[in-house]
């Protein structure tokens, strides 16, 4: 059976609805950062066609080394007005098995001709301590979760850390292509400090 990060890390990926905190490791990834509306945006659209088209290379060139499968799209969020997505900052992502090295990544790119893989990058990320819970529903609804997880922090004695650096985190469990919006799963991550 071909490992699925999914099912392996369950406390990464199949969080509960009710809020829960976690100290989340270094894992590898595969990263595009870009800015706009990830609803309507050709930058956006691109970089997760790049995503997946190197994750899928990746994953085809290596079975030998390892039989898994391609972990679920995910996003680091900057908005100071979630109100309007065009001045969206993010770094879309896709979490990669720990094997693929600089080699491996640019043998990847090697393969895509057809993509412009000119901003991914390979990249260690460790997020530590975070809040986090799974959403169900619209990503417009979203808010009422935040809203959740942030008073489950401060009443465990955190606070909300987010900055530059440590952002507003979501892991896509749903294809929106596929998925009535009220039954899209979606986890949300937000840094915390101790108070």
């Amino acid at each position: 059976m071909p490992i699925d990060f999914k099912k392996e890390h369950k406390n990464l990926y199949q969080p509960k609805a009710a809020p829960s905190i976690i100290d989340v490791p270094e894992m590898l990834f595969i990263a595009v950062d870009g800015k706009g509306d990830p609803n309507t945006g050709a930058e956006y659209a691109a970089a997760v066609g790049a995503l997946f088209g190197l994750s899928y290379a990746i994953k085809m060139s290596n079975k030998a080394v390892l039989e898994y499968v391609v972990p679920p799209l995910e996003g680091f969020w900057n908005a100071a007005d979630i109100a309007d997505k065009s001045n969206f900052e993010w770094t879309a992502l896709i979490r990669q098995p720990d094997f693929v090295t600089t080699e491996i990544f640019e043998a990847a790119k090697s393969k895509k001709p057809d993509l412009d893989t000119s901003k991914a990058r390979l990249v260690k990320i460790t997020e530590g301590l975070c809040v986090q819970a799974m959403h169900i529903g619209p990503y417009d609804n979203e808010p009422a979760t935040i809203a959740a997880m942030e008073r489950y922090a401060i009443e465990n004695g955190y606070a909300i850390d987010i900055s530059d650096v440590r952002r507003h985190h979501e892991i896509y469990l749903s294809d929106p292509r596929k998925t009535a919006p009220e039954k899209l799963k979606t986890v949300i991550r937000h840094p915390i400090r101790r108070a």
